[in-house]
């Protein structure tokens, strides 16, 4: 099975950017379909984005839209999420998520499509 990290995280102002990364070892990243999630403080965990194990198709909610993107390089075993024009509503620990690919993939956006998740980093963006 796989094993996922993320890192990135940190304290960001409003309009700012980030770039989360999700290492992966134990099986390689061109294994799985990919996703990012977030839980905000008091809120249930939600989807940020998706992507394909070969990287060719990628989808995002209208919350993030135009302002996250998604990617995932798997020769270096590592998955990203660029944030721009970050805002406090962003504010959130993120998680990175991998289901066992299926054909040419799928894009998944139900946390119950995942079967292995990252532990989380840390985003807060500041007003």
């Amino acid at each position: 099975q796989v094993q996922l990290v993320e890192s990135g995280g940190g304290l960001v102002q409003a309009g700012g950017s980030l770039r989360l990364s999700c290492a992966a070892s134990g099986r390689t990243l061109s294994s799985y379909d990919m996703g990012w999630f977030r839980r905000a403080p008091g809120k249930e965990r939600e989807f940020v984005a998706a992507i394909t194990w070969t990287g060719a198709v990628t989808y995002y909610p209208d919350s993030v839209k135009g302002r996250f993107t998604i990617s995932r390089d798997n020769a270096k075993n590592t998955l990203y999420l660029e944030m721009n024009s970050l805002k406090p509503e962003d504010t959130a620990v993120y998680y990175c998520a991998a289901k066992t690919r299926w054909g040419t993939g799928l894009i998944r956006t139900m946390q119950s499509e995942y079967d292995y998740w990252g532990r989380g980093t840390q985003v807060t963006v500041s007003s």
